[in-house]
């Protein structure tokens, strides 16, 4: 790198990226929770939502490939929870939070977003498993060489700010 190519990188301001990795994140955690992409991006969606009915669910269903049992399979599974039973009667509507469970994904997804490493271990990532697809392998040959990219980065920050 010449003089003047090292000081405009230097004189450009430091950019975040953390989109850069989201199709490896994505993959990983479909896998471990076994969620498809609409009922992830829902999930995502509906996170910061306190409380949210039907129209709010359907508000974004509406961007998302049809899936009549989506809403249900979410509830089932425990990603989302009923806050209040609707009542035709008395006119109430139901009313749904997002579980504990998908608040705990949602921040792990965050985390690695921001530089947290992918586990490597078969317990916590089942992309390590032994028979998996051969896109389960690319995968997780990408993981490891994220999470040794993550390292360097890490230690470069470190002895930058020493």
């Amino acid at each position: 790198m010449n003089r003047q190519t090292e000081e405009r990188a230097l004189a450009r301001p430091m950019i975040t990226n953390y989109l850069k990795y989201w199709r490896v994140i994505k993959f990983w955690v479909q896998e471990k929770y076994k969620l498809t992409s609409g009922e992830l991006d829902m999930l995502l969606f509906l996170h910061d939502e306190e409380i949210f009915g039907h129209e709010k669910y359907n508000e974004f269903n509406e961007l998302l490939s049809w899936n009549k049992g989506r809403l249900k399979k979410l509830i089932d599974e425990e990603w989302i929870e009923p806050w209040r039973q609707g009542n035709g009667k008395r006119g109430s509507k139901a009313l749904y939070e997002v579980s504990y469970k998908t608040k705990r994904v949602v921040n792990s997804i965050y985390k690695k977003l921001s530089g947290e490493e992918i586990p490597e271990s078969l317990m916590n990532n089942p992309i390590f498993y032994k028979n998996v697809s051969f896109k389960s392998k690319v995968y997780k040959n990408f993981i490891i060489q994220m999470n040794k990219d993550l390292r360097k980065m890490r230690a470069s920050k470190r002895n930058n700010q020493l």
